[in-house]
């Protein structure tokens, strides 16, 4: 009976083995490691689960940063600079050119800007020119037409004019009043009969 049970003992163990071999042991899942922290499961509830988290403390040293090595320069071949050159004295000439428009534009705005000044100043003197030449011709045509109107009122008095030689004298004299006065008072002339010739060959 001893001598059976040892055996049956020996078969279980064997088989507890080999059952082991296949099936490990299951690890503890309650437990989640991350490289500086640790998530320990608590308790799981019905209503929720709860962890514990716990953090590494610092290592005494860190990590120095790394630093980003800068891309090594391609060495330029002498046709890559040549075109590089070439490049630039396109850049500096279009922008020299781009300039020079700028230039040309302002001045030739400068010069309408003249030029209108200039051809509004010479409208402005040959306006004034004109008026001036309108108001000459109408203070001559008065003045002609004053002259004519006194020569021809003088005239009209001499004609009324009659009698002996001081009352020709006495109505020229009258005559020449009434030239430089805007009214005339009759001649005493007109009391005589006759005609009123006053030519130097007849007084």
């Amino acid at each position: 009976m001893a001598k059976a049970y040892k055996e049956k003992m020996k078969e279980l163990s064997m088989l507890s083995l080999i059952c082991s071999c296949f099936y490990p042991e299951p690890r503890n899942i309650n437990i989640y490691t991350y490289d500086d922290m640790e998530v320990k499961q608590i308790n799981k509830r019905a209503s929720g689960q709860a962890f514990e988290l716990i953090l590494k403390p610092p290592s005494p040293i860190s990590e120095a940063p790394r630093t980003l090595a800068s891309p090594k320069k391609k060495d330029l071949s002498l046709e890559e600079i040549q075109k590089k050159l070439e490049a630039a004295e396109e850049r500096r000439k279009s922008q020299e050119a781009q300039v020079l428009k700028q230039l040309a534009e302002k001045r030739e705005h400068e010069r309408e800007v003249l030029q209108k000044a200039l051809e509004e100043n010479n409208n402005f003197s040959k306006m004034a020119e004109e008026k001036l030449i309108l108001k000459m011709e109408q203070i001559k045509e008065n003045r002609e037409a004053n002259l004519a109107a006194i020569i021809e009122r003088l005239r009209g008095m001499l004609r009324r004019c009659a009698g002996t030689r001081s009352s020709r004298w006495n109505c020229l004299a009258e005559a020449m009043e009434g030239m430089a006065r805007p009214t005339i008072r009759k001649s005493p002339c007109l009391y005589y009969n006759g005609s009123c010739d006053i030519s130097m060959g007849n007084v």
